[in-house]
């Protein structure tokens, strides 16, 4: 709306911005920008131990082979389209042990790098050929995760190399490039912070957050940029490292939590204060930086809350006889593949939404819509509202919301039927969250992720602080819209909720930017 009025937004990492839309400025995709594999995050793990469980979140395993003095292995990159079944690119990798078993040469493709146990590399370039004058570039770090008796190496996500990427992750499209040419190769996938490898214990803390604050650095160096260029217009940007880190160190600050369980988190047990002081620095440097007229908003779009408890709704509806299982099935599956949809009235998938098998929508849908879908979600809100976990003799379910009493406009029948509002300390389960239906409906969260916000949102409300004075007494992330076309002299449309928060924009005349 501010393109079509000649005002300029640069748009840095908001969520949901891939594939990047054309309007009057520059934008950098983020949550849901895929890494090279096209994937929302696969990390790389190499190693001469056999076997191993396949890694339930985002992880894939690779054998490494000790020819004489050195270890060989593939590295995997995307298919190959230009070959038919689409076989994956390829890189061959080789391990060169250093003296005092500390250190390796990797060569990765033409590509060496030296590595050392517990460390991770800058970022790794890996150009995969894929025809003739055709490469795909991707980026990684690396780490020795042991060397010994067994060699281990460690990569995060393949991220789609800044410089040339294989795919659009910018408006326009070489702004990616600018941005590497300004400040380095940069992290690109969505979730770049890689909680999955921490949830699988394949890094630590320490490594996590060393991961976590070079992408913060990252993301600071390109809002500097942005800044120091931009006369006029919005700055919006997103730093992601304060959930990334609450996420996965929020068991570190409550007694008892099972993620924390026979853990020492020594000098992390502070992460989550640390980073937030970390972040008010940060807002200083920018305060001193504003040019008279210029507004700061800083907000959040959540806050926090622990994860102590998983609940399986699925379990939950399969002995409360709304979901049946397939003849001979356990429910073990994931993705809900072991369900009777001829016999089952409502699913869950994801983390918080409830579903009807509705005649006419889902494809063997069994409710019909109106009245009896109707009185399916009744029932089930009243049996679901304040549902107890008899083992904690806890509340773990606060509020089920029927989704049309809260929201309206075009887009709510792509809205789950039923939204579940957890109370403190519980969540959707893992397994509920892939569509497991086995297992029992309440387990103990033992996952580094002990921290989230998929709750009831009045228990998480988020922060806003504004470099000038508001009017709203409750505002909310639905007014930032209409205050800031409200900042540049323009009218919020008739159809765009919330509300401006103050009635004419401070200051005198229009401010320089906002941030």
């Amino acid at each position: 709306i501010l393109g079509e009025r000649n005002t300029w937004s640069t748009v840095l990492r908001v969520p949901i911005t891939f594939p990047p839309e054309k309007f009057y400025g520059a934008q950098l995709s983020a949550m849901c920008a895929p890494d090279l594999l096209g994937t929302q995050g696969t990390f790389l793990l190499f190693s001469t131990r056999p076997g191993g469980e396949k890694f339930k979140e985002g992880g894939a395993r690779f054998t490494l082979t000790k020819e004489g003095d050195v270890y060989r292995g593939t590295v995997e990159g995307p298919e190959n389209s230009f070959i038919d079944s689409s076989p994956p690119l390829t890189l061959p990798l080789t391990i060169r042990p250093g003296a005092g078993g500390k250190t390796a040469e990797v060569e990765v493709g033409d590509e060496k790098v030296k590595v050392e146990v517990g460390h991770l590399t800058d970022w790794v370039s890996l150009v995969f050929p894929a025809a003739p004058g055709v490469k795909v570039r991707g980026l990684c770090r690396m780490m020795l995760t042991e060397m010994g008796e067994h060699v281990t190496l460690y990569t995060t996500p393949l991220n789609i190399d800044p410089e040339n990427p294989a795919m659009p992750i910018s408006h326009p499209s070489y702004y990616a490039t600018y941005l590497a040419k300004r400040v380095g190769p940069y992290a690109t996938l969505g979730l770049a912070e890689d909680t999955w490898a921490l949830n699988e214990g394949v890094i630590d803390d320490g490594t996590f957050l060393k991961l976590t604050y070079d992408i913060d650095k990252e993301r600071k160096d390109m809002f500097w940029a942005s800044l120091e260029r931009q006369r006029g217009g919005t700055i919006t940007c997103v730093f992601d490292a304060t959930d990334r880190i609450q996420h996965m160190f929020w068991r570190y600050t409550e007694e008892g939590h099972p993620a924390a369980e026979g853990i020492d988190p020594g000098e992390h047990k502070d992460a989550i204060e640390k980073h937030y002081l970390h972040n008010d620095a940060f807002v200083g440097e920018v305060l001193e930086k504003l040019q008279e007229g210029d507004m700061l908003m800083v907000l959040s779009d959540h806050g926090f809350t622990s994860f102590r408890r998983g609940v399986n709704l699925n379990a939950w509806l399969l002995s409360n006889g709304y979901l049946k299982l397939k003849d001979g099935a356990d429910g073990s599956a994931e993705w809900l593949r072991d369900v009777d949809w001829s016999q089952t009235k409502a699913y869950a998938l994801g983390l918080a939404g409830l579903f009807v098998n509705q005649k006419g929508r889902e494809s063997q849908g069994i409710v019909e819509p109106g009245d009896e879908a109707q009185k399916l979600k009744d029932e089930i809100i009243s049996r679901l509202d304040g549902l107890r976990d008899g083992e904690k003799d806890a509340r773990a379910i606060r509020k089920v919301f029927d989704t049309p009493q809260l929201y309206q406009g075009p887009y709510v029948g792509e809205a789950p039927d039923l939204l579940v509002g957890y109370d403190h300390g519980y969540r959707a389960s893992w397994d509920c969250a892939t569509g497991v239906v086995s297992g029992p409906e309440f387990e103990d969260n033992t996952k580094a992720w002990s921290g989230d916000h998929t709750v009831d949102p009045r228990l998480v409300p988020g922060v806003l602080f504004c470099n000038h004075a508001i009017d709203a007494e409750d505002p909310g992330l639905i007014d930032m819209a209409p205050t800031i076309l409200r900042l540049f002299g323009h009218r919020p449309p008739p159809h765009m909720d919330g509300r401006p928060l103050f009635e004419r924009p401070p200051g005198q005349g229009k401010p320089a930017k906002a941030a």
